[in-house]
């Protein structure tokens, strides 16, 4: 949807000049209109009666002051009416085209240089996810702290909002580096033999920004207090996914969620991966070892990132998906005529002998381009199970 352009459908089924459009998304008081019906958000994650799980993932918002921020990297035509705007608009248009079970913004949700209030730009930033009553979780780029919080005090702000599952770090890691370490479960469908189970592991973490060690230039890294936490919380669901009831014989799937791209991202050459690479790979100038840990944990079957806005390509290494969603924000660097996107993630249960729903049989991705189509490109399957029929 480019709303520089003289009049912009909305796919509430309005059609609306630039200047009403910006004052209703700035408001917010069409979202109710764009999703259907009221949401309430549900208790729990889990998979839906038809055995799919589906994750939005935006990246790069860098959101700032609202209407009056301009845009980055757009047409001409249209700098004089784009603004943060167009960045919810975007939200607003992908909740209500795939109706995702989760959204998880993957860093540098707002840009802090250019952001007044670091508290109000994040509420703007995340308002469209926040009032679609969908269940939300957030991790920290390299720009979020740079207004007028912390690091520590934006991922408390944003843990402390409506229908989020942002946690500040786990309760069982004192001393963790970093803000916003956790790990979501998702359960299996209602009334199924595994809606007790975690079936679908999600692990946020927080990549840091830019390099403590005065020895080390440039960006942050996952350090060794998280990589320990990641392997015990790892260790952990697999036990419990094993244990009775319905105890299962292989560890259900994860997915890994942070900002800044592992080194290994670096490993692909001109064409063993889906999608485009347009920037270099800006990475931590140090190897700290992540990969190594995800590969022998064993669950991790993909990994999504943001912070290099012109990459949005999949790779597998082994058997692990390197990601990446694409630049989302208007504020944000991009390329002129390069559609702003997201990526979406599906998760898809397989069925057991007796006709019930098991565990994750399969994980797709796709991305969705902000054009007048909503155009959806480069599907692929990342994960594919082993099919073995439960004894169930």
């Amino acid at each position: 949807m480019k709303l520089g352009r003289g009049l912009s459908k909305i796919k509430c089924g309005l059609l609306l000049s630039d200047s009403r459009l910006m004052r209703l998304v700035f408001g917010l008081c069409f979202v109710s209109l764009c999703v259907s019906g009221t949401w309430a958000a549900p208790k729990q994650l889990r998979f839906n009666q038809q055995g799919q799980f589906k994750i939005l993932q935006v990246a790069d918002m860098h959101y700032a002051d609202g209407k009056t921020t301009p845009c980055e990297d757009v047409l001409p035509s249209q700098m004089a009416s784009c603004s943060d705007l167009n960045t919810t608009a975007f939200v607003l248009r992908l909740i209500k085209a795939e109706k995702p079970h989760l959204i998880v913004f993957t860093g540098d949700n707002i840009f802090g240089s250019d952001a007044t209030d670091a508290g109000k730009s994040l509420d703007a930033a995340f308002a469209a996810a926040v009032n679609s009553g969908i269940r939300w979780a957030a991790v920290l780029g390299n720009h979020d702290m740079e207004s007028t919080l912390s690091r520590e005090g934006v991922m408390k702000h944003i843990a402390g909002m409506k229908n989020t599952l942002a946690q500040l770090n786990p309760s069982d890691a004192p001393g963790i580096d970093g803000f916003g370490n956790y790990n979501l479960e998702v359960g299996g469908v209602q009334g199924s033999i595994l809606q007790n189970k975690s079936v679908l592991n999600l692990y946020m973490l927080d990549s840091g920004d830019y390099s403590t060690d005065p020895s080390i230039k440039g960006y942050g890294w996952i350090k060794k207090s998280q990589q320990k936490w990641f392997r015990r919380t790892s260790r952990a669901l697999k036990g419990e996914y094993h244990r009775e009831p319905a105890p299962q014989k292989h560890a259900a799937p994860g997915l890994a969620y942070f900002h800044i791209p592992l080194p290994e991202y670096s490993s692909f050459g001109a064409s063993n991966f889906t999608g485009v690479k347009r920037d270099p790979i800006s990475s931590a100038s140090i190897n700290s070892g992540f990969f190594d840990t995800m590969v022998r944990a064993g669950d991790v079957k993909g990994v999504f990132t943001g912070h290099d806005h012109l990459n949005d390509f999949c790779g597998k290494l082994g058997n692990v998906n390197l990601c990446y969603a694409g630049g989302f924000g208007y504020h944000a660097y991009g390329l002129t005529g390069w559609s702003r996107r997201a990526r979406v993630v599906q998760a898809t249960l397989g069925k057991m002998r007796n006709g019930g729903w098991g565990g994750v049989e399969s994980i797709r991705t796709w991305k969705r381009l902000d054009d007048s189509r909503l155009s959806t490109i480069d599907v692929q399957s990342l994960w594919t199970k082993r099919r073995a029929a439960s004894k169930f």
